[in-house]
């Protein structure tokens, strides 16, 4: 059982740190572009309220394409979230 809560543990860790840097390029890229981005905001962002962290416990692990950066692109903030015509 401990080991089971010690996976989860560093899964948890994994997650933030991906969600955590995925943000920090997000912010970058909106600063670089002129978005006015109150630090208030900022400051109340956080890596655990997302959708695509899967509870249910059935994960995919295919290794998309990612290009040369290594990263996927981010996406255009004008555009709908796509997310939205999912649910």
């Amino acid at each position: 059982m401990e080991d089971q809560l010690g996976a989860l543990g560093l899964v948890l860790n994994c997650v933030t740190l991906w969600n955590t840097f995925y943000m920090d390029r997000a912010l970058d890229q909106l600063k670089a572009e002129g978005y006015p981005l109150a630090e208030e905001d900022v400051a109340r962002l956080s890596p655990f309220v997302r959708r695509h962290i899967n509870v249910i416990g059935t994960y995919s692990f295919a290794q998309p394409d990612l290009g040369p950066a290594g990263v996927r692109q981010l996406r255009n903030p004008d555009e709908p979230d796509w997310e939205e015509d999912i649910l």
